[in-house]
């Protein structure tokens, strides 16, 4: 069988991609590693910032994502797609024990926050330890929290907790900061920002939840035990292109280059969500790529058989 296209990925945007090509009529397929649809939302404890469910579990929303599609009859495979080629005007994806053909492709196979990898974080995950200030900070109003990293997002996160937070320390490796000089003197002009410098995050702690760091002083080695309700990690983000040959352009970072349109440098091929260039990074945001991308797929098909 040739598919109109062929998603890569079940989070929210190849959820959203396989909910508009089944309105719009189109032979779809969504190929993902995980038989759960989610993708990192599903590490999520809680989210609340998805217009209209508020406070709802990442589990939840991911299944609630994954009905709507099987109701509309959208087709899944599990598997890890090793390589996409071009054969005449068809894409060839290959996996380890099938070959799938298609006349278009949706990359949408998000993106994972860099760990730390201190014990006590991925036990905590979810309860306290989190990846993005923007998706969870609404939740530690009036409390403590800790960011550790140094560069613009972890500078940013810092004034954004800043807002709402009683304290929040900033806990960087080095005495210098690899964010913006302007972002940084905001940071040290704030008065509710804690800065804790030539230091790095040895445990995070607690039972149900996290109720506290350790952190030590990589110059001194001195050890610090620090209460907090909540920890942020901003120590980098990575797409998740690294396993599969045959992609489009991509940046220094490893995004595939693609604006709203979801469009990149290879007709045929688009890219939606976390995996693409673009400011912000989040469940909506993600969605809507995938409405795009059917949008430009549906585009390109068109031209397709006005040229045949």
């Amino acid at each position: 069988m040739i598919y109109d296209v062929i998603v890569l990925g079940g989070g929210p945007a190849g959820i959203t991609a396989a909910i508009y090509g089944k309105r719009a009529g189109l032979d779809i397929l969504v190929i993902d590693e995980s038989p759960k649809s989610g993708g990192q939302i599903l590490t999520t404890y809680e989210v609340d910032n998805y217009p209209g469910l508020p406070k709802i579990g990442g589990m939840e929303i991911g299944e609630k994502f994954r009905e709507h599609a099987d109701m509309l009859g959208a087709e899944f495979a599990v598997g890890r797609v090793s390589s996409i080629e071009k054969e005449d005007e068809i894409f060839l994806l290959r996996t380890r024990k099938e070959v799938f053909r298609t006349r278009t492709v949706i990359i949408a196979t998000g993106a994972g926050h860099r760990a730390l990898g201190a014990p006590g974080e991925s036990e905590h995950m979810g309860m306290g330890v989190s990846y993005c200030a923007t998706c969870d900070g609404a939740f530690y109003k009036d409390k403590v929290t800790a960011i550790v990293g140094g560069g613009n997002v972890a500078l940013e996160d810092a004034l954004f907790l800043a807002r709402t937070s009683k304290r929040v320390y900033l806990i960087h490796r080095r005495d210098e900061f690899r964010g913006d000089k302007v972002l940084a003197d905001q940071v040290r002009a704030t008065e509710n920002i804690t800065l804790v410098l030539d230091s790095v995050v040895e445990s995070i702690n607690g039972q149900m939840k996290v109720e506290s760091i350790d952190v030590k002083n990589v110059k001194t080695e001195e050890m610090l035990n620090i209460a907090v309700d909540g920890v942020f990690i901003a120590v980098g983000i990575t797409p998740n292109t690294e396993r599969i040959a045959g992609l489009p352009e991509r940046n220094e970072q490893g995004y595939i280059v693609a604006g709203e349109d979801c469009e990149t440098n290879i007709p045929g091929i688009f890219a939606a969500g976390d995996v693409r260039t673009k400011q912000l990074r989040q469940v909506i945001t993600s969605a809507s790529d995938g409405a795009n991308a059917i949008f430009s797929v549906q585009r390109y098909l068109n031209t397709q058989k006005s040229k045949g």
